[in-house]
């Protein structure tokens, strides 16, 4: 945690990043607030001028928006998929903390101590505390304290207000807190004193469906064995209840049976290359060190950014706690999902976020690059350095950092292309295309393969030749990065969508050559009777499901030379109803 300083009249009190835990951190702070007599009755002028807010009132304080934000009255949030969960805006409001009643004054009560006995309390607080002070100027951020200290001018008496406190330009919602103590100011003394009542004062309310109960009784014991304290699992399922409607569409996906050309129709949409132009403008000075760092071209970045969040308008809602324990509970998936559950309690252990902020898709993504908690635990970058890994807040730059560490951990060759649009010659022999042929250019020129412009095919490495919509389709040479991206979804239209977005961020064009629009897209049923009927004529001896991965392919293409027709391996309803006459 970055240094802090709290204000207390003329009390300043200024802690490292070590902090005082458990009872004698809640302790220490309620003693600095009942001890001092000047808090009572503060001053008019404090050392550092601060907003003093009327105690019996709310101060409304508008959400200021990162620097170099977009203007999102601007953005039009296009997604691919049907139905957007909208999320909960953060709370803007702040309390006041309520006075303090005043002490009982002996008829012969000395004078308030001056302000350096004050002082002296504070120091003897610390030393007490074993912590090293540290001078405030060189550790509280700008946007915290006034660039310049001028004394106050002249002015009537205002009423004495129980604590001076920080004014937050952004406020952050806080979760639950005991009733006698009001919404915290943020910054990092609000965290401090946040945790320090959180470690005392939660009392997990149990789930009210006694099965479910049960299981995260059990799954607690798992828990703490594999390291995750009691605090934290307290405070992780306080009022965690079963989540049907997760369950319900856990088991009731809906069918993605689109074409590739009308799925790349909306992921890489006029609006979606618009916004990512924007956003790279707005980003520009930090998605260029990100590259320089991690050696990833920030392209890349920003159109993962982009598919996965339309550049973080749908981050996703949902408990992920309350997410992944329902489908940890649920059997159909219990071991992936409670992998993922456990992943997610010790990123809360390590202090990045808060239960009820951690929200995420139905299916326990979460942030602006959709990071599963396994993934957030090993790729997760805290590129602000502010002493926390946020993928989910309003600033992406940590979420643009991890995504950009994970493509390069997973392999990713800086100046690379992911792919490039060919033009293949007449008589070309079909059964050379497909991933599993990953050869040189030299072999591609001599086959009189061309880039869509003419130009010969350029040196990357190993390439293979893409036809994702068979003969009368696009068709690409493909690199090792296009592997790569496989590994952040292993859909050929994904891969595909983020490859041709990056490209159009950057100026590209759109692609040349034209798709078989008049096909329609095989539904999950056809695609596993597809199979089914490869299987039956020999071409096919893997698993029925229903997936057109590398083998199903090559077992048209197989089927396809059999009979006659184009081997392009492309499974089509052409394909299909050609295997249902036998």
């Amino acid at each position: 945690m970055a240094n802090s300083v709290i204000s207390l009249s003329h009390l300043v009190l200024v802690t490292p990043a070590r902090k005082m835990t458990g009872l004698f951190r809640s302790f220490g702070i309620v003693l600095l607030l009942g001890s001092a007599p000047a808090l009572a009755a503060p001053p008019d002028v404090s050392l550092v001028p601060l907003p003093r807010p009327d105690r019996s009132g709310v101060e409304q304080v508008p959400e200021q928006a990162p620097e170099q934000a977009p203007d999102t009255a601007r953005v039009i949030v296009e997604v691919i998929e049907d139905v957007v969960v909208a999320q909960d805006a953060d709370a803007v409001a702040i309390s006041v903390l309520p006075a303090l009643p005043e002490l009982p004054v002996p008829a012969e009560a000395p004078e308030a101590p001056p302000i350096a006995d004050i002082a002296a309390l504070a120091s003897a607080a610390i030393a007490a505390a074993g912590v090293d002070p540290v001078v405030p100027e060189t550790g509280v951020p700008e946007s915290v304290v006034p660039e310049t200290v001028a004394p106050v001018a002249a002015e009537a008496p205002r009423p004495a207000s129980a604590l001076a406190i920080l004014t937050s330009p952004r406020p952050l919602r806080r979760g639950e807190v005991p009733a006698e103590v009001a919404a915290i100011p943020e910054g990092p003394v609000a965290e401090a004193v946040a945790e320090a009542v959180a470690e005392v004062a939660v009392i997990p309310s149990p789930t009210t469906n006694p099965e479910f109960r049960a299981w995260i009784t059990a799954f607690q014991t798992r828990a703490r064995q594999a390291g995750i304290n009691q605090a934290t699992l307290d405070q992780a399922f306080d009022g965690v209840e079963l989540d049907a409607r997760v369950l319900e569409r856990d088991r009731n996906q809906a069918e993605f049976s689109r074409a590739l050309w009308d799925y790349l129709d909306s992921a890489v949409s006029a609006d979606r290359i618009a916004n990512g132009r924007s956003q790279m403008a707005n980003y520009r000075e930090t998605l260029d060190l990100i590259e320089e760092r991690y050696r990833v071209e920030a392209e890349v970045v920003v159109a993962v950014w982009g598919l996965e969040s339309a550049y973080g308008a749908t981050r996703g809602s949902t408990d992920v706690i309350a997410a992944m324990a329902s489908l940890a509970y649920d059997g159909r998936r219990s071991e992936f999902f409670e992998e993922q559950l456990l992943a997610a309690l010790q990123i809360l252990q390590s202090g990045d976020t808060r239960p009820r902020t951690m929200t995420g898709s139905w299916a326990g993504a979460m942030g602006h690059t959709q990071f599963m908690p396994t993934s957030y635990l090993q790729y997760a970058q805290d590129f602000t350095g502010d002493g926390r890994r946020d993928i989910w807040g309003d600033d992406p730059v940590d979420a643009l950092a991890s995504t950009a560490h994970y493509l390069a951990e997973h392999g990713w060759t800086y100046g690379q292309p992911w792919g490039l649009e060919v033009r293949l010659p007449d008589g070309f022999d079909y059964r050379l295309a497909g991933e599993q042929e990953r050869i040189g250019a030299t072999f591609w020129n001599g086959q009189g393969v061309r880039l869509i412009n003419g130009d010969p095919v350029p040196d990357h490495g190993p390439a293979s030749i893409l036809l994702p919509a068979g003969s009368q389709g696009v068709a690409l040479v493909v690199y090792n990065n296009f592997r790569v991206i496989e590994r952040y979804n292993p859909a050929d239209a994904y891969v595909i969508a983020i490859g041709h977005l990056s490209d159009r961020l950057q100026g590209g064009s759109a692609f040349q050559a034209g798709w078989p629009r008049g096909d329609r897209a095989l539904s999950f049923d056809e695609r596993q009777e597809l199979q089914r009927r490869l299987q039956a004529a020999g071409h096919y001896a893997e698993r029925i499901d229903g997936i057109i991965g590398p083998n199903t392919i090559a077992a048209v293409r197989q089927f396809q030379a059999q009979v006659g027709v184009t081997p392009d391996g492309y499974a089509s309803l052409a394909v299909l109803l050609r295997l249902r006459q036998g």
